[in-house]
């Protein structure tokens, strides 16, 4: 809606009419219209064509800011009342046409936004957030982990800032912020409840310096600008915040390791019945996790290959997970996996008791739900010792490097005598006689941190943009 609200006014202020726009963009005056309205989504090249003829850059059409106060609130007024939460109400939508007066307007936004507030109140619970996880989980597994769209997208980006191919570089990332109309600038002082800050007023995105213990400065920099390009505005709740998430980080992992580079590495792979998550880390210069995850996107879609993901903790702890084979991860009543301990007999925990952590471990697992090989690999981090593990059903084995594992091991779970249960003697033997004290970390007792932002201090965000803004 954004978008198409900078559409029209400027073509307004250029003095064109919508036939003559749409004419010389090679488009019908009805579907510059409906763009306009915020109706239909345009194309990235036909976004970079509309703004030559308006004799505009691309950067100033995606700009976030709408083009005046009222347009700002036609559009909040609009998003609301598109909103699942306004439709469940039961009320007539307000059109937010010229005959509405400026004072009607918003005081039906402060209505909305006070509606947003008690909701958002009601919602950012710790079990609202695990049944939001587990429903997008749910999306993810029916469209096989596969965003098309967002692939379009970063197809075209890339093509659009003339790459051919090989790991996307730090010069690549610039270039492609560049092409937005963003620079990218490193801040030692970069509030600590963030990962990145991005000034909208004055297009830079402020990353962390590269000393200072974050992730590969490329991926943070490629979130940032997919909430600009995939026309991200701010959340209404947190649902639609992890939504976002999810989205900027699958737009980060498209640039990344491209589709079409990627797809012909593991088809010549799948073709050599030699498939490894190792050489498209290595091919495009990534984390292992990032291959990981990639792999998943791209795996049931074009490699016919049902897959499931995990990372744990060396307690056995699900930090993240995937699944679209059948394999059943331990979940609580709601649904949700995250947070939940999984089977000490499966890959993913029996790696960290390797004698050597540096390479890849394989094993074949019999559970309830059938056999499944995986693959795991411990990846150190400031927060301790985690497992990557990707895994494929006993029927896609064959595809896959380090298929002649002996490595076997049988799960029970969830059968609590299979690992949750001490043996008998022992637990005999010091009962009534051990007091563990219970490492309980005080946000799992706590609501969700308030705010549009869960977790983010808009004072010290706000702060520290006026202070780097500042002349």
């Amino acid at each position: 809606m954004t978008i198409g609200r900078r559409l029209r006014h400027l073509r307004k202020a250029a003095g064109r009419t919508l036939s003559d726009v749409a004419e010389a963009a090679g488009i019908s005056p009805s579907a510059l219209s409906l763009f306009e309205n915020g109706k239909r989504e345009a194309k990235l090249s036909l976004l970079t064509t509309l703004a030559g003829v308006l004799g505009t850059n691309l950067g100033e059409l995606l700009a976030m800011a709408p083009p005046s106060r009222r347009a700002a609130l036609e559009i909040e007024l609009e998003r609301a009342q598109r909103s699942s939460a306004f439709k469940s109400l039961d009320i007539p939508p307000v059109k937010p046409g010229p005959r509405l007066q400026t004072e009607a307007l918003e005081s039906l936004v402060g209505l909305h936004r006070a509606l947003a507030r008690i909701q958002a109140e009601r919602q950012a619970t710790p079990e609202q957030a695990r049944r939001a996880n587990a429903e997008l989980r749910e999306e993810m597994r029916r469209r096989g982990n596969y965003f098309g769209e967002i692939e379009k997208v970063a197809a075209d980006l890339l093509t659009a800032t003339g790459y051919e191919g090989g790991p996307i570089t730090r010069s690549v990332v610039d270039r492609l912020a560049g092409h937005l109309g963003f620079r990218l600038r490193h801040s030692a002082d970069l509030p600590q409840s963030t990962r990145t800050v991005t000034d909208l007023a004055n297009r830079i995105i402020y990353l962390p310096q590269p000393d200072a213990g974050q992730h590969d400065s490329r991926s943070l920099a490629l979130n940032a600008l997919g909430h600009v390009v995939l026309g991200h505005e701010v959340p209404q709740d947190y649902s639609e915040f992890l939504r976002q998430r999810v989205e900027i980080n699958y737009f980060a992992a498209s640039l990344l390791i491209p589709e079409r580079g990627a797809l012909s590495l593991l088809r010549k792979a799948k073709a050599a019945k030699d498939i490894a998550i190792e050489d498209l880390r290595d091919a495009y210069a990534v984390s292992y996790e990032t291959a990981a995850h990639r792999f998943t996107n791209l795996a049931t879609r074009h490699l016919d290959l049902s897959v499931h993901f995990m990372r744990i903790s060396k307690a056995g702890v699900i930090y993240k997970a995937y699944e679209n084979d059948g394999v059943q991860f331990p979940m609580d009543a709601t649904g949700a996996i995250e947070g939940q301990r999984v089977c000490r007999y499966w890959t993913a925990r029996v790696v960290f008791d390797r004698p050597d952590l540096s390479s890849a471990y394989q094993q074949y697992t019999d559970t309830k739900s059938g056999t499944y090989w995986c693959t795991a690999i411990v990846d150190r981090t400031a927060q301790g010792l985690f497992s990557v593990n990707v895994g494929v059903p006993y029927a896609d084995v064959k595809w896959m490097r380090g298929r002649e594992t002996t490595a076997r091991s049988k799960s029970r779970c969830p059968d609590p005598t299979c690992c949750a249960l001490p043996p008998g003697d022992l637990a005999d033997r010091w009962e009534g006689m051990a007091w563990p004290s219970a490492r309980v970390h005080s946000h799992l007792l706590a609501a969700m941190p308030p705010g549009v932002f869960p977790g983010v201090d808009q004072v010290e965000v706000l702060t520290f943009l006026e202070r780097h803004s500042a002349p």
